[in-house]
């Protein structure tokens, strides 16, 4: 029996690497194959067969949409399974997805079990799954236990709460981020607000510095600790016209904002992963716009 190939699309090594590994641990059998951009994808869709597309939706050269459409004209990619593993939940991006013939939706930052539930089910709607499914029932207990990729879900049994994404049934209609004032007691010193999606939940957050490479960031103290390498979300507002910039990346430092071992507030700094141009001109306009101009992170 011939192996099931897919092939994952985005721009942030980083996040590639994640969704692979969580294949590979979940699916031993499969073959994977990535790309950086729409346009190194189509390249590879037009030379060799895939079972499964998983792509990112903002890339340079050409976007997640585009290669979509692109497929979607190709008599032989027609019904080919291509899921969106996106930080575009809003929906009316989630709309034209399901016109250009979209097979699935992934918010960004996912868990394990998320990815791996929209796998599943895109492979056994073209009768792919069964060629998987009998090696990866011995991997099951530890597709999500001791592996590094640990990282999307903070060393966590990834069950889905419901602050977290919204389950499958909802999933095509995640709604766009929500203002919420920040409290009163929030440290001083930020210079901007935002919002953090994390695999365990959605997180308001003060902008204290900002640079082309990562942010700092503070945020309430919770029950529920944000771990470090944890991939996520940074929703940033800015401007007149409402402009949401929807910033993928990770944890990569989590220490309390207050010299004492009880602190109400931990200072996290924030890791940007996307090559998207489009994405970095924003970042350098809030930063031109005095966002966080007082504030620069050093060495970035």
């Amino acid at each position: 029996m011939s192996k099931v190939s897919v092939l994952v699309v985005d721009d942030a090594s980083f996040i590639r690497d994640l969704v692979k590994k969580c294949l590979r641990n979940y699916f031993p059998g499969m073959r994977i194959e990535d790309a950086i951009n729409g346009r190194k994808a189509q390249a590879m869709l037009a030379k060799e067969a895939f079972d499964l597309v998983l792509c990112d939706w903002e890339m340079p050269e050409m976007s997640g949409l585009e290669l979509l459409t692109w497929c979607r004209e190709q008599d032989n990619l027609k019904t080919m399974p291509f899921v969106m593993v996106t930080s575009r939940g809003d929906k009316e991006n989630v709309v034209q997805a399901i016109q250009a013939g979209v097979s699935g939706y992934v918010s960004k930052p996912f868990t394990n079990e998320q990815l791996i539930t929209k796998v599943k089910q895109a492979l056994h709607k073209v009768g792919k799954l069964d060629a998987l499914i009998n090696v990866a029932a011995t991997k099951t207990s530890s597709a999500f236990g001791n592996d590094s990729l640990a990282a999307l879900t903070g060393g966590k049994a990834p069950v889905a709460t419901p602050t977290a994404a919204p389950a499958p049934s909802k999933g095509l209609l995640n709604n766009p981020p929500v203002k919420t004032p920040a409290a009163s007691s929030a440290p001083a010193s930020g210079r901007g607000q935002g919002q953090l999606r994390l695999p365990n939940g959605i997180q308001q957050c003060v902008i204290k510095a900002l640079s082309l490479k990562e942010a700092l960031l503070v945020v309430k103290r919770s029950e529920t600790l944000p771990q470090i390498l944890d991939s996520a979300v940074l929703d940033l507002e800015q401007g007149d016209n409402a402009e949401v910039a929807r910033l993928n990346g990770y944890l990569h430092a989590v220490v309390a904002h207050e010299p004492k071992p009880d602190s109400d507030w931990l200072q996290l700094t924030f890791r940007f992963v996307d090559q998207d141009a489009q994405k970095l001109d924003y970042i350098s306009r809030l930063i031109a716009r005095g966002t966080a101009q007082k504030h620069f992170i050093p060495g970035a």
